[in-house]
């Protein structure tokens, strides 16, 4: 029997199972999330109150933004490797060339090492940190530069123990990642400071373990583009015996992707939460979140797990294998997306001086914000 973070109580085996696997639901985040915003709405928190009356402007903003970005009405797809378009320049053109001399199957791979990689390295740089961008001059902070910047560090060999194959991420050299070799890669020095170096560092270890830990599905170098394998095959009863056979499909569903990133990275994710013993990575708890099984007043939110598969389905859909039903998954529950909310005045502080705090990821205050905005977004896009 293991026991509940929050109650103390004994939670079965079985019920913790299905409950890990409850929280990795996208269904389970909109309905969290919905929970969440309907206390808000009803004026049971503290820390916000509602103006839905102003979803109608915010919509008609993206609407208008997104014409004037795009007049061609061709609006790319949401990922990671919009970033690398900073400054005008076609940076998923170098990777490719560099990568043209592998076998389709390890381009695929590689191009999944670097993306994961980034995606997990993204999170805010804090004002003072720019990239400067080997051959172009051109210097880019935030989200942008650190995309920018782990390419040129991927491209290096940076994340890579075998000189002989520099363009791979494995589980020896992230083991070996802290926080002097990562900040040699992004440039980091006392005149260009970046917010969390060791934590960033931290966070690659934990992916190398993840991988070093699974030989089952990250064989030979662990590398975390071995994904690929594992989700471009399904496991069915086949032949007149009706035993369990793995078979190659051509299409996945956005959230059997999304419970394979979960699993496979469990202790991987920022914020380390977890349920008896089992990892549930970006899940928080919250009074008004509802429930009532073992994951009860747990709000799942999966920001960077869902951010990664925005980010692989191009590299997927490159090599074959089409991700389908992407709208079961939510808007990324980020600051950007919540300070738009706020900007317009949809989500309303109770208190003018919440900027001015420090809070984490487990404050009240941060998860109402996050959960708000899935479930507004969502909202704005109806």
């Amino acid at each position: 029997m293991e026991h509940s973070t929050f109650t103390g109580r004994p939670i079965d085996r079985e019920a913790l199972r299905e409950a890990v696997r409850h929280l990795r639901l996208p269904a389970t985040i909109r309905q969290r999330c919905a929970n969440v915003t309907a206390s808000v709405a009803a004026g049971e928190s503290p820390h916000f109150s509602l103006r839905r009356d102003q979803l109608g402007e915010v919509a008609r903003r993206i609407a208008r933004v997104t014409r004037e970005r795009y007049p061609g009405a061709v609006v790319p797809a949401y990922s990671r490797w919009r970033h690398l378009q900073v400054g005008g320049i076609d940076r998923r053109a170098l990777l490719d060339s560099r990568l043209a001399r592998l076998e389709p199957l390890e381009r695929v791979r590689a191009q999944l090492d670097m993306v994961t990689v980034s995606v997990l390295l993204d999170a805010s740089a804090g004002p003072d940190w720019r990239f400067t961008e080997p051959g172009t001059g051109g210097r880019y902070g935030q989200s942008e530069g650190l995309a920018v910047a782990v390419l040129h560090a991927f491209l290096a060999g940076s994340f890579s123990s075998d000189p002989t194959s520099p363009w791979q991420v494995d589980a020896k050299a992230l083991l070996a990642m802290d926080g002097a070799r990562l900040g040699q890669a992004l440039q980091v020095s006392e005149r260009n400071p970046l917010v969390a170096l060791e934590g960033r560092a931290a966070v690659l270890r934990r992916l190398g373990e993840a991988l070093r830990d699974m030989p089952e599905i990250f064989t030979g170098t662990a590398r975390p583009g071995q994904i690929f394998d594992v989700l471009r095959h399904a496991t069915v009863r086949a032949g007149a015996d009706g035993a369990l056979r793995r078979v190659p499909i051509e299409r996945i569903g956005a959230s059997h992707v999304l419970r394979a990133l979960l699993k496979a990275f469990a202790t991987v994710w920022p914020g380390g939460q977890s349920l008896g013993n089992k990892p549930v990575g970006d899940v928080w708890f919250h009074p008004h979140a509802g429930g009532d099984s073992a994951d009860a007043q747990r709000v799942p939110l999966h920001g960077k797990a869902q951010w990664l598969v925005y980010s692989m389905v191009e590299p997927l859909s490159a090599a074959g294998l089409q991700v389908d039903r992407l709208d079961e998954l939510t808007a990324i529950p980020e600051y950007r997306h919540g300070g738009l909310l706020i900007d317009a005045g949809v989500i309303v502080p109770r208190h003018p001086d919440v900027a001015r705090q420090v809070y984490t990821p487990a404050d009240r205050w941060v998860v109402e914000w996050r959960a708000l905005t899935v479930t507004l977004l969502d909202e704005v896009v109806r």
